[in-house]
């Protein structure tokens, strides 16, 4: 059984990532369980191992380094972070298909709202296609495994400030912009993006 948690508060990134290392170490000892946990950060930027000091254009916010998979990535208020905590031992320790069912689970929560999400080859992520071309990445993964243990997750653009991304080149991707549910017309709020997460989580992660 996965447990939930929502912080309705900003959570800072250096006490996150201490918490969250506590819940994989916990996992990983059969102390503890598999977690989600729904939050939002103060802004800030992270840089994954895959970062390349030219991506960073501004550092007008704090730069992490994290130890999750990727290049920079950015977060901050209006944007759901979903910090996955989850035993891939008995899930058949396939990271690419972990991957994989972290952006269906995207997909599915987007398209509860009308809102067609895609992967793209060659791309970790979930995009949104604009028309006449142009396309947009409404949600980022990144995730690190220890011992099989996954943690990390992903980030969904609900109301963030889209301009906060000019400081990075997101993901290594300069040729495509971000954007996000409520820039493409679905005035939703945090907690309703909440339930659908928790409403598709098992359709894309069973418990067996």
């Amino acid at each position: 059984m996965t447990e939930w948690r929502i912080s309705d508060d900003m959570v800072d990134y250096a006490p996150a990532m201490a918490d969250m290392e506590a819940r994989v170490a916990g996992i990983a000892a059969g102390a503890a369980g598999d977690q989600v946990w729904l939050l939002e950060h103060p802004p800030l930027y992270t840089a994954g191992t895959s970062a390349k000091p030219e991506d960073l254009l501004d550092p007008r916010f704090p730069i992490h380094r994290t130890g999750r998979g990727g290049q920079y990535t950015y977060h901050g208020p209006g944007q759901r972070i979903a910090y996955v905590m989850r035993d891939l031992r008995p899930h058949g320790r396939d990271l690419r298909a972990y991957v994989c069912a972290l952006e269906q689970w995207v997909i599915e929560t987007l398209w509860r709202f009308h809102v067609r999400g895609e992967r793209r080859t060659g791309r970790v992520g979930v995009w949104v296609d604009l028309g006449s071309g142009r396309e947009a990445k409404i949600a980022a993964i990144g995730v690190r495994v220890r011992r099989w243990i996954a943690f990390h997750g992903l980030s969904l653009n609900v109301d963030p400030d889209l301009t906060h991304y000019g400081g990075i080149v997101p993901c290594g991707i300069a040729e495509h912009g971000v954007t996000s549910l409520v820039e493409l017309g679905i005035p939703v709020s945090l907690a309703e993006v909440d339930a659908e997460l928790m409403a598709t989580w098992e359709a894309v992660f069973p418990a067996g």
